[in-house]
């Protein structure tokens, strides 16, 4: 199954779902800052379109409140999101990494817990 592409309004609705679990409409609603809540029917039309993108699922009904669940892992979704940043470089990770580096983002820890991941990445193919 291909990902969905998500708009920010999409990924601030799945971000609430991956929090805190399965939600109402009104309960995700809630979970955006006092000033910066969109409207119910806002919020309403967004998880439908989920729906239809198939990144959450109705899970059950609640008198008259559906219940969605997300479908589409949160590190899936930010891997999509990765891949896609990476496309607009022509997939060339320098122009990021460079970016990170010089606006103090990256931290000698993330470099270590790369360099980690790399070298368990090169023995996996030495091995295979």
């Amino acid at each position: 199954m291909t990902l969905p592409k998500l708009s920010k309004l999409e990924l601030q609705i799945m971000d609430a779902l991956w929090n805190r679990g399965a939600l109402s409409i009104r309960e995700i609603q809630e979970e955006f800052p006092i000033g910066r809540r969109p409207a119910y029917t806002t919020v309403q039309t967004t998880v439908y379109r989920l729906e239809g993108k198939k990144a959450v699922a109705r899970v059950k009904k609640i008198s008259n409140a559906h219940i969605f669940e997300a479908v589409v892992s949160r590190n899936a979704a930010q891997r999509r999101l990765i891949d896609e940043l990476l496309g607009l470089f022509g997939g060339r990770t320098q122009p990021v990494m460079s970016h990170l580096v010089e606006s103090g983002r990256l931290t000698l820890d993330d470099v270590h817990q790369a360099e980690k991941a790399l070298r368990k990445l090169a023995g996996k193919d030495k091995s295979q």
